[in-house]
């Protein structure tokens, strides 16, 4: 654990066995589980409830591209492009290529002088599929745009131009922007990553090792960055109010992300990243959490963050039974039936 964060619990250095959090059943049976670590903690680095090995060295993946999404706002580049709230909350997304992200990453592009032939970010299909069957039968094919990560790399070209850099090889670690990122994520983060664990994204940017307590830290900067120097204020609330305004864009209408942030009405801004990653920022709370799931499975992430998120009554009983089906996903066999049922472990620790 580092100096940014401590409780009032002492800590072995010895490695922990996490906990198992979430159980999986078929039937009367429970069939299958999953361990989990996670961290919430307080803007002043306070970690005010975990569970298993929260000082781990963990690569945050897309659950912090809102840090990626600072300079965007602190090199006065969302300013100087007219930047709208959709276009600051898909810079953080992992969205799934429905036609409004699409649309929306094409006009930013268009804004900004570039086209999708300058993201970096490789191409796939969407992920959403009645977006990605309407895609084939038209004849159409994968592009960057469709990429999960297009906003993000939208955002990165936006401050290349601002800060008058070349884009070509952006992604790369040496570049200016990215060496940019990486100081706003030691900043937020209360770290020296220089000699961090590193490796490179799905989209082919850095990726930095932190502590899972202290990425809950810089989460918790977002939700009260009241600490930070004032043009870093201004970015987190405005990172913060774009996808509290525009949930769609930070993934879509049939996921988890968008279903809790709009459910909740910005109270909760949360965040999916690959291998079982998931962040949040609780504004009303000045809290940040982070969590990882073992077998970096998504199920059991998200529904670690939704019992999380009871716990801290962000989501309340009346919310709760609205989610349900979201909180604690039934499972179907082939012919509709259901069969099981994705939800939380009876001994999972709070």
């Amino acid at each position: 654990m580092s100096d940014q964060t401590k409780n009032n619990n002492s800590s072995s250095n010895e490695e922990q066995i996490n906990p198992v959090m979430v159980e999986v059943t078929r039937g009367n049976m429970v069939e299958s589980i999953h361990r989990a670590s996670y961290a919430v903690v307080d803007a002043e680095g306070k970690v005010v409830l975990s569970g298993g090995d929260y000082e781990k060295m963990t690569y945050g993946r897309s659950a912090i591209k809102c840090m990626q999404a600072l300079p965007l706002i602190e090199t006065g580049a969302a300013d100087a492009f007219s930047l709208t709230d959709a276009e600051i909350s898909i810079a953080c997304a992992s969205h799934d290529g429905q036609p409004d992200h699409v649309k929306t990453v094409q006009t930013w592009l268009d804004k900004i002088g570039f086209t999708a032939d300058d993201l970096e970010c490789g191409s796939h299909l969407p992920y959403h599929i009645p977006s990605m069957i309407a895609l084939l039968k038209s004849g159409g094919s994968e592009s960057t745009l469709h990429n999960n990560c297009s906003g993000k790399h939208a955002g990165f070209l936006t401050v290349c131009k601002q800060m008058g850099v070349d884009h070509k090889g952006y992604v790369k670690y040496e570049h200016p922007l990215q060496q940019r990122i990486l100081g706003a994520m030691e900043s937020m983060c209360g770290l020296d990553l220089g000699s961090a664990p590193r490796g490179l994204d799905g989209c082919g940017i850095p990726v930095i090792g932190a502590p899972l307590a202290n990425i809950a830290l810089a989460m918790a900067r977002f939700a009260d960055p009241s600490d930070q120097p004032e043009a870093r204020q201004e970015a987190c609330a405005r990172i913060v109010k774009a996808i509290a305004a525009e949930p769609f864009m930070i993934a879509g209408s049939d996921r988890f992300c968008t279903k809790i942030v709009e459910a909740t009405k910005g109270r909760a801004l949360i965040k999916t990243g690959a291998e079982g990653v998931y962040t949040g920022i609780i504004p009303e709370l000045g809290l940040g959490i982070a969590l990882k799931a073992d077998d970096g499975v998504t199920r059991s992430a998200e529904t670690v963050i939704g019992m999380i998120l009871k716990r801290l009554k962000i989501i309340d009983e009346a919310t709760a039974k609205e989610l349900k089906d979201v909180l604690e996903p039934p499972l179907f066999n082939r012919a509709g039936i259901q069969v099981g049922q994705i939800r939380a472990a009876q001994n999972a620790p709070f």
